[in-house]
């Protein structure tokens, strides 16, 4: 668990004081391999208190992820079955992922659009809600103009190209220290066969209506104008503070034509009161900060869809997933658990969920 081997790092510095620089590495190393061993030299448990109350963690953990994953697998297996599903004006404002969303025609629509099955896992929540907005503003046609920031492998340029509509797709450069991390998780687009699915269009349709684009989120070139609608899922929580991430959505309005609409997903800190995740690879919002946001662009008159934080109540709304995320000490067992199924997970000890916010240009 990385909270867990940070407290350990941590437990390691305090109980060593501060060693000399060209020893501290082995000092801290051996110091820890003693107060958190599992067992003694004689394999015997280890009697530490604090080993005792660490040693069962991953076990509990485990615990939780097995139940939290079945309920949301009996869940999803006991929805209706819809078929020849059709889009619905389903009007969204800005808000959290919830259970009661997931059990929507809506989200019905759009997982069979994009050839998915319907599964309680926020990330999907995206993409439906996304392509809802989308849809309510009339962009899923011929023509529209859309574009993408932080797009990766993600599916929605594609299902944009297959309604006829004209995208740019962006992401980091390749040779950009910073989309190292996103290319080991395949989250990383560099070119665009990274980001054509071709169970959603034809080769020649997308080579056709999506080009790609290098563009760093913190520094939007100006030629990026004029579009009908623009989107990001789950990347801005990354540009490196919260103050840079609200920034990013209020120069993603400047790309859109009057009327165009922006829709963003980030990852949001529910408790809205207390400390955050803040100057670090990925921050946690508030809705403090959603609500400054919208005050400073309705004043500069554009409309911001209705805020709304409540986080839902229903089972799934109250299981938080945590680490490992099937990797980890207990690799071998959660790799059984199957596709993780959760709304609310636990980032660095904050209980967070998805995200997503809607802004429509001034006429």
């Amino acid at each position: 668990m990385i909270w867990l081997k940070q407290a350990r790092q941590r437990l390691g510095r305090w109980i060593g004081g501060e060693p000399s620089p060209q020893t501290s590495t082995q000092i801290e190393q051996e110091k820890l391999r003693q107060v958190l061993a599992l067992l003694n030299d004689k394999s015997q448990p280890n009697l530490n208190a604090l080993t005792e109350v660490t040693r069962n963690l991953d076990a509990l953990a485990l615990n939780v992820k097995t139940l939290g994953y079945h309920l949301a697998q009996d869940l999803a297996a006991a929805l209706p079955l819809r078929e020849n599903t059709r889009p619905r004006r389903a009007p969204l404002g800005s808000k959290p992922s919830t259970q009661h969303d997931m059990e929507s025609e809506w989200v019905a629509h759009w997982c069979s659009q994009l050839k998915v099955p319907v599964m309680y896992h926020r990330k999907l929540w995206e993409l439906a809600y996304i392509l809802q907005v989308a849809h309510n503003a009339g962009h899923l046609r011929q023509g529209a103009r859309g574009l993408g920031f932080g797009c990766g492998t993600e599916p929605l340029a594609s299902y944009f190209a297959a309604q006829g509509a004209r995208v740019t797709i962006t992401d980091l450069a390749p040779d950009d220290a910073r989309s190292q991390d996103w290319s080991g998780t395949n989250q990383h687009a560099s070119t665009l066969d990274d980001a054509f699915h071709p169970r959603l269009v034809s080769r020649e349709a997308f080579d056709a209506l999506v080009d790609f684009r290098a563009v760093d989120m913190n520094a939007i070139p100006d030629d990026l104008a004029g579009y009908d609608f623009c989107w990001s899922t789950c990347a801005l929580e990354h540009l490196g503070s919260i103050a840079h991430g609200l920034a990013f959505i209020e120069n993603s309005v400047k790309t859109l034509r009057p009327g165009g609409t922006a829709i963003h997903t980030t990852e949001f800190n529910i408790n809205p009161v207390g400390p955050t995740i803040d100057n670090w690879p990925t921050v946690l919002f508030q809705r403090q900060h959603f609500e400054q946001l919208a005050e400073r662009l309705e004043a500069a008159g554009h409309r911001v869809a209705p805020l709304d934080f409540d986080p839902g109540s229903k089972p799934l709304d109250k299981f938080i997933d945590i680490p490992p995320w099937n990797d980890g000490t207990m690799a071998a067992l959660s790799a059984r658990l199957g596709q993780a199924g959760h709304l609310k997970v636990a980032i660095d000890g904050f209980v967070t969920t998805c995200f997503g916010i809607t802004v429509t240009r001034a006429g």
